[in-house]
């Protein structure tokens, strides 16, 4: 019988040369070893993508969106005639086409949240952060997927609202626009981006609160109870809430009509990209000092 003889580690034989393996430093190690940040893009885009819930909030945000324009877009044009002049004058059908972006910027919130809150429900979160120890890495490459994934469909909702919109309001003989306009391309554009801020709010969220419960009851509140009640609220603190609050700010993007007492347009956008980054530089510092 033939047997087998292991060369010791010493036997230059054993290792020829250009096949050496490569002593990985200490501090290498510590920082999440040979895991680059190209390794954890790869695996937040392999994680959002076999989600479940990924498809579903896709495609039943693009569903509903579509459809409140169609409606929005029918009953606007059907009661155009019979208002006033000075509401004539201020009717927005970039605005009514676009409404959609009330309900998409939930549903991309909560994908926004999920991506952090369905690894801590599922204590997958543990062996992530084994894997990359390096947490501001991890966190990074999730915003950087979301947007990879919201930035397209929040343009993709804005254009589909948009067409089916103004088709509507066509039909009814009311004002409407064509794709050529730089409003139009100022609306579905800054839509998109808007909605991917949005995502990002969620993932913010997502990474402070831990919760899918409370994440998705905060962007309700923060996003749609907030900006409802804002006209109610007395004096200067509704006028402020009205003009800043972030949401509203940054909702203007998707309006042609200009009010004289609201922010313009890229100003607006920029209060919410602003409170977003504050928000992410937040859940950064809370994302690296909690326990998994």
């Amino acid at each position: 019988m033939r047997q087998s003889t292991v060369r010791p580690a010493s036997d230059p034989t054993r290792f020829p040369p250009g096949r050496r393996l490569r002593a990985i430093p200490r501090r290498e190690r510590e920082r999440g070893g040979a895991a680059t940040f190209a390794h954890c893009l790869h695996a937040e885009w392999i994680k959002i993508r076999t989600m479940r819930s990924t498809l579903y909030v896709l495609l039943g945000t693009l569903a509903c969106c579509a459809g409140l324009a169609a409606l929005n877009g029918s009953s606007a044009g059907d009661e155009f005639a019979g208002l006033s002049p000075a509401d004539q004058a201020a009717f927005d059908p970039l605005a009514t086409s676009l409404r959609g972006y009330l309900i998409a910027q939930i549903t991309l919130g909560l994908l926004g949240g999920l991506v952090v809150t369905s690894e801590y429900g599922a204590r997958t979160i543990v062996s992530t952060l084994a894997s990359v120890p390096h947490r501001g890495r991890v966190l990074t490459s999730k915003a950087v997927v979301l947007v990879a994934v919201a930035f397209p469909t929040g343009l993709v909702v804005s254009l589909i609202g948009f067409l089916v919109g103004q088709a509507a309001l066509s039909g009814a003989g009311a004002p409407h626009l064509a794709l050529s306009d730089g409003v139009a391309l100022r609306g579905i554009l800054g839509g998109g981006l808007y909605l991917a801020l949005a995502g990002l709010f969620g993932l913010a969220l997502g990474s402070v609160i831990r919760s899918t419960t409370a994440t998705v009851t905060t962007l309700f509140a923060v996003m749609l109870i907030v900006q409802a009640f804002a006209p109610a609220l007395p004096g200067g603190l509704g006028d402020w809430v009205s003009t800043y609050w972030p949401p509203i700010a940054g909702g203007q993007i998707v309006t042609a009509y200009q009010d004289p007492d609201l922010l313009a347009p890229w100003a607006g956008l920029g209060v919410m990209a602003g409170c977003v980054a504050v928000m992410m530089g937040a859940a950064l510092a809370v994302f690296r000092k909690r326990d998994a």
